[in-house]
């Protein structure tokens, strides 16, 4: 069904409609990346794709390149991937060097797998992510690729989901954080990581490190035993683009 819904997708835009389903986080940021003209979406500790399939049903049309070191994750990533000729996938794991380094696999297909040490309160808020294991994968600097994966007069976007590790990919950027138009980022307010920043430091670190306004914010990971929020994301984006109150093409919504 899947499949066939896809085919649909794809047939109905060479005839420039675009179906899309409403999904209220996803339609937001979507709409930002096409105010902000938005045209690459790096996707950084991708795991199985559900971000980039977010995007694709609130209707981004837009080039992705998505980063998962996890072998069992990249396999469904790159399945989810195939039928999309603006997706691609590669398999490493980015920070502010290049070489390799070791992994902790969490449990429950890995979503908060990390380099750093998981804390009590992240094990106790969410059991089934505690580490199962760890695996050796491949690491580079986001500069040392940067020729590879974008193109001149992108207008590029870097989602972030490296548990605690942000500080290190946005470290790998190098000379081109400027380049960077828009970041989306999860953003503790208490620790979750050993040694990982926390809510302000980020927030400094896109707003003075990149030049970047912040345009939203949504709750993310809470303690389902006291309803405390652990992790808010964070979107921001560069003043300098195109001006936010310019009119969005309109999108029909898909049936529901």
């Amino acid at each position: 069904m899947t499949y066939l819904l896809r085919r649909a997708r794809r047939a109905l835009r060479r005839l420039g409609v675009d179906v899309v389903r409403h999904r209220p986080g996803a339609d937001d940021l979507v709409r930002l990346l096409s105010r902000y003209e938005i045209d690459l979406v790096i996707d950084v500790g991708a795991h199985r794709g559900d971000f980039g399939v977010r995007l694709r049903e609130a209707g981004y049309r837009g080039r992705i390149v998505s980063f998962e070191p996890l072998r069992e994750a990249r396999a469904e990533l790159r399945h989810r991937a195939a039928l999309d000729d603006t997706w691609s996938v590669l398999p490493y794991a980015l920070g502010d060097r290049t070489g390799t380094a070791t992994l902790n696999v969490s449990g429950h297909c890995g979503p908060a797998s990390s380099f750093l040490e998981m804390l009590p309160r992240h094990r106790a808020a969410a059991p089934r992510t505690a580490y199962t294991g760890d695996v050796i994968v491949e690491t580079r600097r986001l500069d040392e690729l940067w020729e590879q994966v974008t193109a001149p007069g992108e207008r590029i976007f870097l989602k972030l989901d490296v548990q605690g590790y942000e500080a290190q990919v946005l470290g790998g950027v190098g000379e081109f954080a400027d380049e960077i138009c828009g970041l989306r980022i999860g953003a503790p307010l208490v620790p979750l990581f050993k040694g990982a920043p926390l809510f302000d430091e980020l927030l400094a670190l896109a707003r003075e490190g990149l030049g970047l306004t912040l345009m939203s914010m949504a709750p993310g990971f809470s303690d389902p035993h006291d309803g405390r929020l652990l992790q808010c994301d964070l979107v921001l984006l560069r003043e300098d683009g195109p001006r936010p109150d310019e009119q969005v093409p309109a999108q029909v919504p898909a049936a529901v």
